[in-house]
C-alpha cells in the first residue's frame, strides 16, 4: 500500500511539474523564496501589529505562535522521522527551479505547515482575514511543488500538521469567542434603531498618540447615522465637562443615552455624568488603549453600535476615592494607584511590541525600581512603607506588580497590590519579576477588598527611620485613575458601587 502511494504520489509531481500554469513562472518562485524562514508570515504579521487595532495585533501574534509551534514540530519529529529524498528535477524546467535547493528531508513540508498554521491562526481570531490568507497560503504550498521542492504527499503532510499546531495553540491560549463571558448582571436600556435618541460626545484630543483623528463625527455617523454628536478637544468647542452635561440634558429629553468617543480619561468622566444623570453609556473606544472598553467586550464602533440599537446593556461596578469623609470624589474604572505605577505601565507597552510582554515587564520593573523612592503610607490605620499602591476596579488577570486584563466588571472587589519597602526590597522584588514569580515574593502583597483606607499623613515621602509629626502641614503626592493624574494629600478612602453604571454590550446568545 505504502508502495502504492508513493508511486501515485510521484507521478502526480510529475504531471504537475511538467505542466505549463499561466502565469505562475513569473509568481511562483518568488512567493517560494518569500517564505524561507517565515519571513513573508513575520512580514504580514509585523505590518498588522504596526497598522492594525487591538483584533489585528491579537490575530498577528495567534499567527505567529501557530507558525512557531508548526515550525518546531516540522524540524524536530517530522523530517527527523521520516527521511525522504527530494524528487528529481528531471521534469522541472530550470526556469522554474530555486537558486539554492533545500538539502533536508523532503517529508514533510516545513513552507507548507507555516503558511497553513499562520492562516489558520489567524482565521481563529478573524474568519474573514483567515479567509484572506488562505489564497496565499495555498500559493505558497502549491509553489514548493512547482519549483521541484516537494511531492504532493509532503505538502499534504505539512498542511495537516500546520493546521494541527494551529489547534494546539487554540487550546493552550483560547480564543477570545471560546472564553464563555461572565455572568454580568443585565441591565435595563433602550434599543435606538440608527442611533436615534444616542447623544454622543466625540473628544478630538483622544487617541492624539496614535495619530490625529479630525473627523470624530464621521466616525460616529459611520455606524449610527442617526445620533446627534458634539465634539470637545478643540479650541472652538467646549470643554470635555460641559459637553457632557449638555450631552446628558439633551438624552434625557429623547428618553436617550449618553455616547462617548474618546479614551479612558473620557470614559471616565462621560461615566459619572451618566450616572448622576441616571442614563445608560454607550462606549466607543477612541484612546490610545481603551482599557475600559476592551475589558468591557467592545473593540470596534460596530459592535457598540450593534449593542445600541438592540438594547443590550450590562450593569458594571464603579469604584470612588474621596480625599476626606465630606468631598464627594471621584470615580475610577480602571485602576487607581500612588507611586511609579503610571511609570511602568508606560515602560512596559512602550516595549511589549518590540520585545515582548515578559521582558518588557522586567525593564519597566528595573527602571522603575532604580528611580523611585519610598513611600510612608498607613493601609487601614498601619504604618507602612511602599514603592507604589495598586488598586484596581474588579479583579485583574495576571499577577504580580502590572496586571493586565479584568474579565469580570460585576465583581464587587477591589483588587488591590502594595508593593513593600524594606531591606533588599529593590533586588528581591526584581529577582522575582526575572524569575516570573513576583506573586510568591514577599516584597509584594495581594488582596481583594470592598473598601480601603489610606492616610498619606503629613510628609509621604520620609526617611525610615524618622516618625511622621502630627503638627507638620500636609504634604501631596500625586495619584493616577484612568490615565489622569491628581495631586492629593490627608486620608484616602476606596470604595466599590456595585452595578452602579449601565453600559451598551453585545449579550452573548
Amino acid at each position: 500500500m505504502l508502495t502504492l502511494l508513493t508511486t501515485l504520489d510521484r507521478r502526480l509531481f510529475i504531471r504537475i511539474a511538467s505542466r505549463e500554469w499561466p502565469g505562475a513562472q513569473r509568481v511562483l518562485p518568488r512567493l517560494s523564496h518569500s517564505a524561507n524562514h517565515g519571513l513573508l508570515w513575520f512580514g504580514i504579521a509585523a505590518g498588522a501589529a504596526a497598522l492594525g487595532g487591538r483584533p489585528a495585533r491579537r490575530a498577528a501574534l495567534r499567527g505567529v505562535a501557530s507558525l512557531a509551534a508548526a515550525s518546531a514540530t516540522v524540524n524536530t519529529l517530522g523530517k527527523r522521522s521520516v527521511r525522504r529524498r527530494r524528487p528529481l528535477l528531471d521534469a522541472v524546467p530550470v526556469i522554474r527551479q530555486l537558486s539554492r535547493q533545500p538539502i533536508t528531508s523532503s517529508f514533510p513540508s516545513g513552507h507548507t505547515a507555516s503558511a497553513v498554521a499562520f492562516a489558520t491562526g489567524v482565521a481563529f481570531e478573524n474568519k474573514w482575514w483567515g479567509l484572506a490568507l488562505a489564497p496565499v497560503a495555498v500559493s505558497v504550498a502549491f509553489s514548493r511543488i512547482y519549483t521541484g521542492a516537494h511531492y504532493p504527499g509532503d505538502v499534504l503532510a505539512g498542511a495537516a500538521l500546520g493546521a494541527g499546531a494551529a489547534f494546539a495553540v487554540r487550546g493552550l491560549a483560547p480564543t477570545r469567542a471560546q472564553l464563555a463571558p461572565p455572568a454580568r448582571p443585565r441591565a435595563e436600556a433602550p434599543a435606538l434603531p440608527g442611533g436615534r435618541g444616542l447623544v454622543v460626545v466625540a473628544n478630538h484630543g483622544s487617541g492624539q498618540r496614535t495619530g490625529p483623528r479630525p473627523y470624530r463625527t464621521q466616525e460616529v455617523h459611520g455606524v449610527l447615522p442617526e445620533a446627534e454628536v458634539v465634539v470637545c478637544g478643540r479650541a472652538d468647542t467646549p470643554p470635555l465637562d460641559e459637553a457632557l452635561e449638555d450631552a446628558a440634558e439633551r438624552a434625557k429629553q429623547l428618553n436617550g443615552a449618553l455616547g462617548v468617543l474618546g479614551g479612558d480619561g473620557t470614559v471616565n468622566a462621560a461615566a459619572a455624568v451618566a450616572v448622576r444623570h441616571g442614563l445608560p453609556l454607550a462606549v466607543l473606544p477612541g484612546g490610545t488603549h481603551n482599557h475600559f472598553a476592551y475589558d468591557l467586550g467592545i473593540e470596534t464602533h460596530a459592535e457598540a453600535a450593534r449593542a445600541v440599537e438592540s438594547g443590550e446593556a450590562v450593569a458594571v461596578d464603579l469604584a470612588r476615592f474621596r480625599a476626606g469623609p465630606h468631598q464627594e470624589g471621584r470615580y475610577f474604572l480602571n485602576t487607581f494607584s500612588i507611586g511609579p505605577y503610571p511609570e511602568l505601565v508606560r515602560i512596559r507597552e512602550e516595549w511589549a511590541g518590540r520585545i515582548g510582554a515578559w521582558p518588557a515587564g522586567v525593564l519597566a520593573a528595573w527602571e522603575v525600581l532604580r528611580t523611585a523612592e519610598p513611600l510612608t503610607v498607613w493601609i487601614n490605620g498601619k504604618r507602612q512603607v511602599v514603592w507604589l499602591v495598586f488598586a484596581g476596579n474588579c479583579q485583574y488577570r495576571g499577577l504580580g506588580l502590572a496586571p493586565v486584563r479584568r474579565h469580570d466588571l460585576a465583581d464587587g472587589v477591589l483588587d488591590v497590590r502594595v508593593v513593600h519597602g524594606g531591606r533588599l526590597a529593590r533586588t528581591r522584588l526584581l529577582a522575582a519579576a526575572l524569575t516570573g514569580t513576583p506573586h510568591t515574593s514577599p516584597v509584594l502583597h495581594e488582596a481583594r477588598v470592598h473598601s480601603l483606607r489610606i492616610s498619606l499623613g503629613p510628609d509621604t515621602r520620609t526617611d525610615l527611620l524618622t516618625d511622621l509629626r502630627a503638627d507638620e502641614p500636609p504634604r501631596r503626592t500625586d495619584a493616577a485613575f484612568d490615565g489622569e493624574v491628581l495631586a492629593l494629600s490627608g486620608e484616602l478612602t476606596l470604595e466599590k458601587e456595585n452595578e452602579a453604571l449601565t453600559v451598551y454590550r453585545l449579550l452573548p446568545e
